[in-house]
């Protein structure tokens, strides 16, 4: 163990809390926030809750392993789910994907009358706004979150984030889009229509450098009257996304919600983990703990990474260190008395046995050339476990690190497995290591 040996993150005492209602899995991309929100999800389910995991990732492994064919916009049940093993034994497990662009319409169609809402929909710039507008995704996914909480049928909902490139993005998307979709983005939008020409044209333009460049490709005056199309349309539902905004971020500042950062014990992860960390203070954002993903263990680590290297070495090297009559090749005599090197008389010594069984056997070496094996083989393994034990000795150093500077987070060490998750039994195990908190020896 490290020096700055953390608290435990008592996941199953958070899973079971009835006052648990959210729980957001965020962190840097690459670091198994999906595969965490489904164990998550899974083990709540089988606790007794009623669960739903709304995951972004848009790999099919993710509903492959939960027995389904694919995941939508809608919550589809998970079979399988095996009750009984804590509070209840009428859990459920739901999950669904989000659909970015399906979410953006549902708010049109639920906030707008049907003519209108067609005449949105079909707009050429609705539909690259929301298909590529920058951190629509992230927007979209809360808009999500806020939709599922009101419908009250699930008594946890666990989030998987967007894999943005900063794992900060998804907290300031609502806000940031809420502010870009509010009376101020409509006067900017109004205004060219209403001057006209090219002085109309150059001002749009100054208006359009904050899009993505997949709105770039609508030029010219068909840009002009889309844009004015869809601002006459959407005119009155522009306030909504801003009063939503504000709601779904006071929801993520709710007692009911509990955020765990994930992370790898690797230092580019844990300091994105711990840039999160401080900024769920500054927002006022509950905590809960780290999940420390895919932590190496052993099952030999009184053995040290230097004595693995000098053993391997002095196998390697023909036994130098420990072979008295320095001959390269065989081990000295054993204490016991068994033969050596120099007691080597005829063909029985040779092969190690008190008696040749028909006289046919030829002192040709071979048992020799086979110990040189064991001792090939016996050094690889010491190599790669004093590989390992580096391997161990890095992480624990980078978590203690992350400790140091944040005693009070709770951690949870996941010992990583040996391959990839494809199945409830897989996602199961990663629950176990959850809940158990420290990585199994030999991880």
């Amino acid at each position: 163990m490290g020096l700055d040996t953390p608290q435990r993150l008592a996941v199953d005492a958070l899973l079971d809390d009835p006052g648990t209602r959210i729980v957001v899995c965020c962190g840097a991309g690459g670091v198994g926030k999906t595969t965490t929100a489904a164990a998550l999800g899974v083990r709540a389910a089988e606790r007794g809750r009623k669960v739903v995991v709304l995951t972004i990732d848009p790999a099919r492994r993710l509903a492959q392993s939960m027995g389904i064919d694919s995941l939508d916009n809608t919550p589809r049940r998970v079979p399988g789910i095996e009750g009984g093993s804590g509070a209840g034994d009428d859990g459920e497990l739901h999950a669904m994907m989000l659909d970015m662009k399906r979410t953006f319409d549902e708010i049109v169609e639920s906030h707008a009358d049907p003519e209108r809402a067609r005449a949105i929909l079909a707009n050429p710039f609705y539909q690259s706004l929301s298909a590529g507008f920058a951190g629509t995704q992230e927007y979209m996914a809360m808009e999500k979150l806020g939709q599922l909480r009101a419908r009250d049928d699930w008594d946890l909902i666990v989030v998987d984030t967007p894999p943005s490139r900063s794992a900060l993005d998804f907290l300031d998307a609502p806000k940031r889009l809420g502010s870009f979709l509010d009376g101020k983005f409509i006067r900017v939008l109004m205004a060219p229509a209403k001057v006209g020409g090219r002085a109309g044209m150059a001002f749009l333009n100054v208006g359009m450098s904050m899009m993505t460049g997949t709105l770039s490709k609508l030029m010219g005056a068909s840009l002009l009257k889309d844009v004015q199309t869809f601002v006459a349309a959407m005119d009155t539902m522009f306030g909504g996304f801003r009063t939503r905004a504000d709601a779904t971020f006071r929801l993520l500042q709710a007692p009911g919600t509990a955020f765990l950062v994930v992370a790898a014990p690797e230092p580019d992860a844990l300091r994105e983990a711990a840039y999160f960390v401080e900024r769920l203070a500054a927002e006022k954002m509950p905590l809960a703990g780290l999940v420390l993903n895919r932590v190496h263990g052993s099952d030999a680590e009184q053995l040290s990474a230097e004595r693995a290297l000098a053993a391997a070495e002095n196998l390697e090297e023909g036994g130098i260190v420990d072979q008295e009559s320095g001959k390269a090749g065989l081990r000295d005599a054993a204490d016991d008395g068994s033969p050596g090197v120099g007691d080597v008389h005829d063909q029985s010594d040779v092969n190690g046995v008190g008696d040749a069984s028909d006289g046919n056997d030829v002192a040709d070496g071979n048992d020799v050339a086979e110990v040189a094996d064991v001792d090939q083989v016996t050094a690889g393994l010491l190599r790669l476990h004093a590989e390992r034990m580096q391997v161990i000795a890095r992480e624990q150093r980078t978590r203690d690190r992350f400790t140091s500077l944040h005693p009070e987070v709770a951690v949870a060490e996941v010992a990583a497995l040996p391959g990839d998750v494809h199945d409830l039994a897989g996602l199961r195990a990663i629950g176990e290591r959850l809940a158990a908190g420290v990585p199994a020896a030999g991880a």
